[in-house]
């Protein structure tokens, strides 16, 4: 169950933490941290593939199109704005080089996946056609028969009436609208190449067609927002009504042009919100949307109807599903092997036409990792049954992680009702830093925010 039960703000200040937002990762996407995955696992991976599956273990399958018409100011992923019509093509022939090769392996054993997601970059920056030549293409490799999700994300300036359509036939069930801002100057100042009447009109022509799922994305804490402004987005944001609405919270990794400014500059202090006021707009946000009826269910994200969305991707991930993922930079799990593909574009696409995996790093995670990945990116949900977690590994994770959770629960950020360990909804908000605490000790990045 995702609902989250909101208790009051703990009377506590809790543990002394970072207000500025500096330099560095924040979100927690996995675990291990993608910084301890090594080059020497690789045939510790390459193993994995001639295995056959765990018995009842779904598949999902995850495509990287690294395509954008701009790069965003914040943006940390592998993207190119720079590639030609010809550089495109070649890169949709490897993805269906690359599929092909997994296809065909023992960890797949005529498994279906269960949830699909393209992400980017921007997926849709491919042309209808492209789009119909990749996914019937992979269609071929992998039957979506039994995809109860499919996922796409978007960029609201490169949606026509046409695209939309197109998006539709290939069976997207939920498209995500990359809006970030409702404000054209802060879109602009951030680096995004829409603008907010692009955003009026593509969401327009989506509900048209008549997807089952609309997502939108806002962040907040941009360069240059003000207290007034993202009010004025949320009330925008709400009046839309969309489906599903993800908030993420602001952060400056390395690899952003908003960092190598900070490089260049010499400033250690990033040019956006500090952290207690990050955490403030999204709550404000989330009441926001609860007012006319939303639910709260992770740490990011609000729904209209939590018996219609599922999020089954994201579920997928927290609760140990195998993912098979193709394109330059992607990664996923096989078997019980994490593994990314090479980070560069011409690398990743060298290698899969030479006939070989492209892969750059992997890491075989251990049973105790197993258990310990599961709960805490269960935690980001709000909250975890200690029941599925007993009859998955054998063990009580009130046992086996004693002592975060005490600590947590000291803090005023945990909430224990019955079976089900919770947080408080000022935990939910910063849960990312909080997680740090069950790390183990040689996982710890030393960076909490």
């Amino acid at each position: 169950m995702n609902t989250i039960t909101i208790a009051p703000p703990p009377k506590t200040a809790g543990p002394p933490i970072q207000k500025e937002t500096t330099a560095g990762n924040y979100f927690v996407a996995n675990y291990p941290p993608f910084a301890f995955w090594k080059a020497e696992a690789i045939p510790d991976f390459h193993a994995a593939l001639d295995r056959a599956p765990a018995p009842g273990v779904p598949l999902g399958l995850y495509t990287h199109i690294p395509f954008c018409r701009k790069r965003c100011h914040f943006c940390y992923f592998r993207v190119y704005t720079d590639k030609n019509a010809e550089d495109i093509k070649g890169y949709i022939d490897t993805l269906l080089k690359d599929l092909a090769f997994y296809a065909n392996k023992a960890v797949i054993g005529g498994r279906k996946p269960r949830f699909i997601y393209f992400g980017g970059g921007t997926p849709s920056y491919l042309s209808p056609d492209q789009l119909r030549f990749l996914t019937e293409g992979m269609k071929r490799q992998l039957s979506w028969d039994e995809a109860t999700e499919i996922t796409f994300e978007a960029e609201p300036g490169t949606l026509t009436d046409h695209k939309l359509r197109a998006i539709r036939e290939m069976g997207v069930t939920r498209l995500s609208l990359g809006i970030e801002h409702f404000d054209d100057h802060i879109l602009e100042i951030n680096g995004r190449a829409h603008r907010s009447k692009e955003v009026q009109r593509a969401y327009a022509f989506a509900r048209e067609i008549g997807f089952p799922q609309i997502n939108i994305d806002l962040i907040a804490g941009m360069v240059e927002e003000t207290e007034e402004l993202w009010k004025e987005t949320v009330a925008k944001a709400v009046a839309l009504q969309p489906d599903s609405l993800t908030i993420y919270q602001m952060e400056v990794p390395y690899n952003t042009g908003i960092y190598k400014q900070m490089k260049a500059e010499g400033k250690l202090v990033a040019p956006v919100a500090d952290w207690e006021t990050k955490r403030r707009w999204v709550n404000y946000a989330y009441s926001e949307f609860e007012k006319v009826g939303y639910t709260v269910t992770s740490t990011t994200t609000v729904v209209k109807d939590p018996a219609k969305v599922k999020f089954e991707y994201r579920q997928g991930l927290f609760n140990g599903a195998d993912l098979l993922s193709i394109g330059v930079a992607s990664f996923g799990h096989l078997n019980g092997v994490h593994y990314q593909n090479h980070h560069d574009f011409q690398p990743y696409v060298d290698a899969v036409n030479a006939g070989q995996l492209p892969t750059y790093r992997a890491y075989v995670v251990p049973e105790d990792e197993k258990f310990l990945r599961e709960f805490i990116l269960q935690l980001k949900l709000g909250s975890a049954e200690a029941s599925a977690f007993i009859q998955k590994f054998g063990t009580d994770p009130r046992v086996q992680f004693a002592a975060p959770l005490a600590w947590i629960k000291e803090q005023g950020f945990l909430v224990e009702d019955g079976d089900t360990i919770g947080l408080t909804r000022d935990g939910l908000l910063q849960v990312d830093r909080l997680l740090q605490e069950f790390f183990k000790p040689e996982h710890r990045t030393g960076r909490y925010a």
